[in-house]
């Protein structure tokens, strides 16, 4: 069967869905995946069909971009929706156009991140099914708060907290999202977001259970987790793992726009000296900004290099949340923005994280008291015991399986 599979955002958004669209041609199915042009090289890899989406997402990240200033200012969640709207907005009749241009002729249209609203539009245009997936669970529940609202959230506003949510996000995408309906399609405004197609999580059930209040249409399939790659790494990366004791990760992968130096200054005090890898991500850092103790590595597969470290200290994203606990170390969070308080919160509640560590601000006395608790040994017995539950999940398997029997309804 022919399947486009739409998103738009950064790696973390990317990645996984080129590991679905792997499962879906393994499977003997012709999956393409368009998202944006930056985050394509993990697909292409894999040897999945892409098609660039209009936009850059990278340069909307950076410190002058139109969502930087939001993470840096730690806004609120209607001025993050309304910046990520804007990216969207600026470019929805452009997707409109490139979705059911590859769609022409297929089976089903699978969507996320950003361009969902529009993947929707066009799956409804080509009369075809429509299939919603995600990496942070924004179906409404009684069990937890919305990801994007602080876990405080008293226990009784949960459930309506997720409604306003996404109520605020299809406010904010709904009058662009109409507008190229009308425009590419001919096909009528909507009042209201879509709530009846079918939802398929890449989500561990080791940091989220399955909520018991969650409509049959939604499924918690496990972590989505490529194959491994033809890989090896660099020599010198090789030499600096085996001269010493595992050392930290640190990265902060796509994010950027936060306040590098005093960033930087609270990294190198909490580290303190001890062996380091760095991973730069869309942050800018340079090689001659960090000391000697920090090692400066590219693109480097989690699944390869997390095993190899003491601990994983990251910005709390659904995807290197998961492979972290997934690779059985502690990891350390300092949350930005969005959802990356909600995973810092999962990680803490299973026991293999310390409580998040602020990213806006961040001191280096605060962080060395979260390495400090994630060398805690009840902290690394947690991490060895979700890792295994985890290595046992067959998340890529069951999404495949729920993909196939959709379309054979």
């Amino acid at each position: 069967m022919r399947i486009v599979v739409v998103t738009y955002g950064t790696e973390g958004d990317a990645r996984p869905l080129a590991a679905l669209c792997r499962a879906l041609l393994n499977s003997g199915h012709e999956p393409r995946l368009l998202a944006d042009r930056g985050t394509l090289g993990a697909a292409e890899s894999l040897g999945i069909s892409t098609t660039a989406l209009a936009g850059d997402i990278r340069a909307a990240l950076q410190p002058n971009g139109s969502i930087a200033g939001v993470v840096a200012k730690g806004s609120g969640f209607a001025s993050v929706a309304t910046a990520l709207a804007r990216i969207a907005n600026a470019s929805a009749e452009s997707w409109m156009k490139e979705i059911v241009a590859a769609g022409r002729d297929c089976d089903a249209v699978v969507v996320s991140g950003l361009a969902a609203f529009v993947g929707l539009s066009a799956a409804e245009y080509l009369r075809v099914k429509a299939i919603g997936t995600g990496f942070i669970p924004i179906t409404p529940t009684s069990e937890f708060p919305s990801p994007f609202l602080p876990p405080t959230l008293p226990h009784f506003l949960n459930h309506a907290s997720h409604v306003m949510v996404n109520g605020i996000l299809w406010h904010a995408f709904r009058k662009a999202t109409n507008a190229a309906r009308a425009r590419v399609c001919g096909l009528p405004p909507r009042r209201k977001g879509w709530t009846s197609h079918p939802m398929l999580y890449g989500i561990s059930p080791s940091l989220v259970p399955r909520p018991n209040d969650w409509p049959d249409n939604a499924l918690l399939c496990g972590q989505w987790v490529p194959p491994a790659p033809q890989w090896s790494p660099p020599r010198a990366l090789s030499e600096f793992l085996a001269a010493g004791e595992p050392p930290m990760y640190v990265g902060f992968g796509s994010m950027s726009g936060f306040d590098r130096p005093q960033l930087l200054n609270a990294l190198i005090g909490a580290v303190a000296g001890r062996r380091a890898l760095f991973y730069p991500g869309w942050s800018g850092v340079h090689r001659d900004e960090l000391p000697d103790n920090f090692f400066l590595i590219g693109d480097t597969p989690h699944g390869w290099l997390f095993p190899k470290t003491s601990l994983v200290i990251h910005h709390g994203g659904s995807g290197t949340s998961h492979s972290a606990a997934r690779a059985g170390v502690p990891s350390v969070v300092v949350p930005f923005t969005g959802d990356q308080h909600f995973w810092a919160s999962r990680l803490t509640r299973i026991g293999v994280a310390p409580e998040a560590v602020k990213g806006r601000r961040l001191r280096a006395a605060a962080l060395a008291r979260g390495i400090e608790s994630a060398g805690n040994e009840g902290v690394r017995s947690n991490a060895r015991a979700v890792a295994e539950r985890m290595r046992e999940e067959t998340g890529l398997r069951s999404a495949v399986a729920a993909i196939e029997a959709i379309l054979r309804r």
